[in-house]
């Protein structure tokens, strides 16, 4: 059994989703995996790359262009988020008998487990809340702390493609430890929150950005 596709919750049978990005996908488990000896662990090195890169384009837009430069990434990195929520949920419709609650906690395990390729311990808390720890992120060994919030953007991205299907409405999520910061796991708790705490992610969201503009302005007085 895929790891992705591994949960105790006899519900979880009835959650379908669309693998994204599947025709590169297919060649890569038919033509790639299935007839050569090509490592699959050098995905890691080249994905690793990848998000390596995205940070430092992000600081180098903050410190050349300021908050116009801040936001033409982060706002790119959203629209890029909201394509691969579109494709995991394209056809989606609500199974009978999964709870609100559930569809959070589900919905939460294939982009944790697909999207970042990460290794997550899930939990159903309440009718109103579920969280998850993440045991393995394919970024925790070369990431910052203050890097992760480049993540925020694809998430946020992911989010708004599940209130497009009239998912999770109302829902918000936090994280309470993160492993670059030198906690064993990686923690986040999803709630239904009320009126006054309908903001929570984008008003954190808005916090580390300006906090990453200071940073920038510093940065660039010291190469001047």
């Amino acid at each position: 059994m895929a790891h992705w596709d591994n949960r105790t919750e006899e519900s979880w049978k009835k959650f379908a989703f669309t693998q994204p990005y599947q025709e590169g996908l297919a060649r890569l488990k038919e033509e790639v995996l299935a007839e050569t000896d090509y490592d699959p662990c050098v995905l890691w090195q080249w994905g690793n790359m990848q998000a390596m890169a995205v940070i430092r384009i992000l600081k180098d837009c903050e410190r050349e262009f300021g908050e116009k430069g801040q936001r033409v990434v982060c706002e790119a990195l959203r629209k890029v988020g909201l394509d691969v929520g579109r494709q995991m949920l394209k056809g989606f419709s609500m199974p009978e008998g999964v709870s609100e609650a559930e569809l959070a906690s589900f919905y939460a395990t294939v982009v944790n487990r697909i999207a970042y390729a990460s290794l997550e311990d899930p939990s159903i808390d309440t009718e109103d809340q579920v969280s998850f720890d993440i045991l393995w992120c394919p970024h925790q060994d070369y990431y910052g702390a203050f890097d992760c919030r480049v993540q925020r953007y694809f998430v946020q991205g992911m989010l708004d493609a599940a209130k497009e299907q009239g998912l999770l409405s109302g829902w918000q999520v936090r994280f309470t430890r993160t492993i670059p910061a030198g906690a064993e796991t990686c923690r986040f708790v999803l709630w239904r929150a009320p009126d006054g705490e309908k903001s929570v992610w984008e008003s954190y969201s808005g916090q580390l950005e300006k906090k990453a503009l200071e940073m920038a302005q510093g940065e660039a007085a010291g190469l001047t």
